[in-house]
């Protein structure tokens, strides 16, 4: 179930279904890198203002599911307009800065997004450009990201499914919403 949390900006309601902590696995494969499985944590906060911040990290797994190394990480900002229309600043820890533009879907919660911009310091790869869908699919949050260079077309290259994470101070945020129960546990079911 999305709750929409009392302090949200209103113009962010749409993006209700990214809020949280999300952890999972997916797969990473690019023509110049070593393909491999990877682990990641994503994470959607909102302070009351009209941006969703977000920040990412991965990192290679090996065949047992154990971390080997860090991956990549990023962080940023997501916006949306009155018109579904969403907007998100990033940056990534390869020193590249991207603006992205996309569409929150009609009547299902799933984002499509394209760079608009992209800025490289001189000690990034190539890298000219992206598209990311991200979706809510059955309670997790999947994505897939294309990339592309200089070098290589638009392939996709990486991809996720990530699960809900519940944490101590969620799950006693909840036990205090429940009211007064009764004492013994049957009765609330009669």
């Amino acid at each position: 179930m999305i709750e929409i949390p009392s302090d949200l900006h209103p113009d962010l309601v749409p993006l209700t279904f990214l809020l949280g902590n999300w952890a999972g696995a997916g797969v990473h494969d690019f023509p110049g890198s070593e393909k491999c499985n990877f682990g990641q944590e994503v994470s959607f906060t909102h302070d009351g203002r009209d941006f969703l911040e977000y920040r990412s990290h991965t990192w290679v797994l090996d065949d047992e599911g154990n971390k080997v190394k860090p991956l990549e990480s990023e962080s940023g900002f997501w916006r949306i307009g009155k018109d579904r229309k969403v907007e998100v600043v990033m940056v990534r820890d390869d020193g590249v800065v991207e603006v992205w533009y996309g569409e929150l879907a009609d009547k299902k919660p799933q984002i499509d997004l394209a760079t608009d911009a992209v800025a490289r310091t001189a000690a990034s790869g190539p890298y000219s450009g992206g598209k990311r869908l991200y979706g809510y699919v059955k309670s997790d949050l999947m994505w897939v990201g294309e990339k592309q260079t200089p070098e290589v077309s638009l392939r996709p290259y990486m991809s996720a499914q990530l699960k809900k994470v519940v944490s101590p101070e969620d799950v006693a945020e909840m036990a205090r919403n429940l009211g007064d129960l009764p004492d013994d546990g049957i009765a609330f079911f009669k």
